[in-house]
């Protein structure tokens, strides 16, 4: 049965207020409109990002109720007209970061910040309209994807084709999280070979910064992190070392200083903490130490000392790793079917869509990072499956 240009009825999680918990709730999906794309999804994470969009009042807007989501990956359904670049069938990475290819971040090929980008801040398609609707009302769309629903839609630019044969269930985190980490070191700040690194924050993006270090060339990487539980794991993806500021009475720069002798070449803060960043920023060489923010820090200032850099020190932002969306997506999933790069580390639980809340329970807890997976009969394609038949999402831990 066809549902090409038909609203689609189907499951997805709700915030419904500021603070507000997940709720699964029926919605209906409208079809792509000019230059969109209507998405099964069949797998998605449940982010940082997330879970400082519920509880930190900072980032709270008015803008509900809303799907949240950013991170995830499924097969077209549709496409609005004038859409070139996919078709109903295609295996696709979804983007939080567009890439349209005609603006000046787009044509510079140094920058990655697409201006469309902008668009995530009005929660709306291009048009100002949603294209969701639960109980009567619409629901506003969330970092241009809105990944917690069975079915949504998306402007072209924040779709990537992908290879047929990727298994959507482990590159999806291409999405965000493995990108942002894994590039944040390889591109944003170009990890040499001989260096030693050292990675505040041991989630799924802190992993992939370990892995971008390692795959660099770094020879010592050190990871910083208050839960223990998490070191064996950053040993398996290429850590040297693992300490936990809790068991040292200095400051962590300090220790830091006393480990390296000098500070480290390179260091990431992928937790979004402001002290931390401070922290790290202080904990590198004083002539030439690089510092990365990869953790979401929005709605607060920064307290650092402009001695800090005095003799040489430099502090980068990065989004999405440095990649351009759509070519980078592509690209990290050809290297992943490569076996260029281990997606499969940084999964490790599985949830249905309806425990989503316990989700976010295992992510306060630091019960490692939660991805959840969308699984369905997604491999037969979305010609030959029944639209009305049951979907299950499950969920992986990826902080």
């Amino acid at each position: 049965m066809s549902t090409t240009g038909k609203v689609i009825r189907c499951k997805a999680a709700i915030v419904w207020k500021p603070g507000g918990s997940f709720s699964i709730e029926e919605v209906e999906v409208a079809p792509p409109k000019a230059k969109e794309v209507r998405i099964k999804m069949v797998a998605t994470a449940l982010c940082g990002t997330e879970m400082k969009m519920l509880k930190d009042k900072n980032l709270q807007h008015q803008h509900y109720p809303i799907i949240m989501g950013h991170e995830g990956a499924g097969i077209v359904e549709s496409v609005g007209e004038g859409v070139s670049t996919v078709k109903a069938g295609d295996k696709v990475i979804a983007l939080f970061l567009p890439q349209c290819g005609e603006c000046t971040s787009c044509l510079n090929s140094a920058d990655n910040f697409c201006i469309k980008l902008k668009q995530a801040e009005t929660h709306l398609m291009s048009d100002g309209t949603s294209r969701f609707t639960c109980k009567g009302k619409p629901v506003y769309h969330f970092g241009n994807t809105s990944t917690f629903s069975e079915y949504t839609v998306m402007d072209e630019s924040s779709v990537a084709k992908i290879d047929a044969a990727a298994p959507l269930e482990k590159v999806f985190l291409v999405s965000c999280g493995f990108s942002t980490g894994y590039g944040g070191a390889i591109n944003t700040a170009k990890v040499t070979p001989g260096s030693t690194c050292a990675v505040f924050g041991l989630g799924g993006v802190g992993l992939s910064v370990i892995m971008g270090c390692k795959a660099a060339g770094a020879t010592r990487i050190i990871a910083v992190d208050i839960n223990k539980d998490k070191f064996e794991k950053a040993k398996e993806v290429g850590a040297t070392e693992c300490i936990n500021p809790q068991d040292y009475e200095k400051p962590i720069q300090e220790v830091l200083f006393d480990l390296t002798g000098d500070g480290v070449d390179f260091s990431f803060e992928v937790i979004g903490n402001p002290e931390t960043v401070a922290a790290a920023l202080a904990s590198c060489r004083e002539s030439h130490g690089v510092c990365v923010i990869i953790g979401l820090i929005i709605g607060v200032q920064l307290n650092i000392s402009g001695h800090l850099f005095f003799s040489g020190r430099s502090l980068k932002g990065s989004v999405y790793g440095g990649w351009k969306g759509r070519d980078g997506a592509s690209k990290l999933v050809s290297d992943y079917m490569a076996k260029k790069i281990n997606l499969d580390a940084l999964i490790t639980h599985s949830l249905n869509l309806d425990k989503i809340n316990e989700a976010v329970e295992l992510m306060k807890t630091g019960k490692w990072q939660v991805t959840h997976t969308i699984f369905m009969s997604e491999y037969l394609g979305p010609r030959e499956m029944c639209p009305l038949c049951p979907v299950t999402l499950s969920m992986m831990l990826t902080n």
